[in-house]
């Protein structure tokens, strides 16, 4: 991609910012304890694996380090911001399609069905860039009729994390915590001849998934650490 388009400065913070990134998101990954959790009739993806992958954006960072191994393709904006981006995941192991959902969106969901058909998988921050959060877009449920693939949802969820003060109140973990990834049932394919209000019924159905997901990894630390509060001994 050419960067003509960006300042000198960007220029710089291109060379530069998306190394330390990757960088930082490695030294605190690799001190984070993951622990697999599943509702009913939900099957954990593991690498290698195939089909599309959604996530709410809040769980970005800690995505970006738990699902590299998957060598997952995802779809990222053509701005400043997403050239970032799409340097530091690829320092991390993914492949970035540019496009985004207002502007190259069916170019880019087109680029994603040639990554499925190859086998390979793809991921979606499927209420990202801009919420509103827990929302999901329409973009994985078209992807998932272009190409017959199943939609997995999943979510993670930090033990000790600082949250920031953004739309999608954004995770950022502290070193040595525990990290719950839960994972809700998929759904297994959305038929092409699907209409519009059969695709908004899918688009509900994912977005009833991940917050599954959700709720299931908040139940789950909740539950777990009062045990663990329970069993420490009284001073």
């Amino acid at each position: 991609m050419t960067h003509t388009r960006f300042s000198f400065s960007q220029r710089i913070a291109i060379a530069i910012v998306p190394r330390l990134t990757a960088l930082l998101i490695a030294l605190v990954g690799v001190t984070l304890r993951f622990e697999v959790i599943a509702e009913e009739g939900a099957t954990p993806a593991t690498p290698p694996a195939s089909g599309i992958f959604c996530f709410w954006h809040q769980c970005t960072l800690l995505c970006a380090w738990y699902f590299r191994k998957f060598r997952c393709s995802i779809l990222i904006s053509r701005s400043f911001d997403g050239e970032l981006i799409a340097r530091t995941l690829g320092h991390l192991g993914y492949q970035s399609v540019r496009g985004s959902s207002s502007r190259g969106g069916a170019a880019g969901l087109l680029a994603l069905g040639s990554v499925l058909t190859k086998g390979q998988p793809v991921v979606f921050t499927a209420d990202g860039p801009r919420g509103p959060i827990y929302q999901t877009k329409s973009g994985p449920v078209k992807l998932a009729q272009m190409t017959g693939a199943p939609i997995g949802s999943f979510y993670l969820l930090p033990e000790k994390a600082w949250t920031m003060r953004s739309w999608d109140r954004f995770f950022v973990p502290k070193p040595f915590s525990r990290v719950v990834v839960s994972w809700a049932r998929s759904i297994p394919g959305v038929p092409p001849e699907a209409d519009t209000a059969a695709l908004e019924e899918y688009r509900r159905q994912l977005n009833d998934a991940l917050e599954r997901a959700r709720l299931g990894a908040e139940e789950h630390l909740q539950a777990t650490s009062a045990g663990r509060a329970r069993q420490r001994p009284p001073r």
